[in-house]
């Protein structure tokens, strides 16, 4: 069986990851959906949320699985015996930054890096940005799954 991990903080969710990720299920057997806390932000979801979030937004793709996890995704691989990772790139900044990653993580654990370009779409596109379009106001109808917008509405509503 192929399977992969999708890892990311996924803070929401947006059409760019999902984009991604029904790319990935399409050529793969499963795709596991791994959503981690980063210790170096404030998410404006907790894992939980993000966790259901993603859930919603993929629940028609038969092969895909979401989980969550800490640490480091090498970790996650092993203790699922998962072999490779997919990660999407936007830019050459994201390749730059993600082939370190994934020559690290095939020094360290043997597990491959798989990538997938980005929709042009999408490449602009990225959870950071939709946030802070959204709590200035901004239209992001279009640019993450309706569940998300309405959540994000909630959540910046109470702020």
């Amino acid at each position: 069986m192929r399977r992969v991990v999708c890892p990311g903080s996924f803070d929401p969710v947006t059409n760019g990851h999902l984009d991604v990720i029904t790319r990935a299920a399409n050529l793969l057997d499963e795709v596991v959906v791994a959503v981690f806390q980063n210790s170096s932000k404030t998410p404006l979801f907790t894992v939980e949320e993000r966790v259901e979030l993603l859930r919603a937004a993929t629940s028609k793709i038969s092969n895909v699985r979401v989980d969550k996890f800490d640490g480091l995704t090498v970790d996650y691989c092993r203790a699922n015996d998962i072999t490779a990772i997919v990660k999407g790139l936007r830019a050459v900044t994201d390749f730059d930054y993600e082939m370190q990653m994934a020559q690290m993580n095939y020094n360290q654990a043997g597990v491959e890096t798989l990538f997938v370009v980005t929709n042009p779409l999408w490449a602009f596109l990225s959870s950071s940005l939709v946030k802070d379009f959204a709590k200035f106001g901004g239209d992001v109808s279009g640019l993450v799954p309706p569940i998300v917008l309405e959540r994000l509405k909630e959540r910046l509503s109470e702020a």
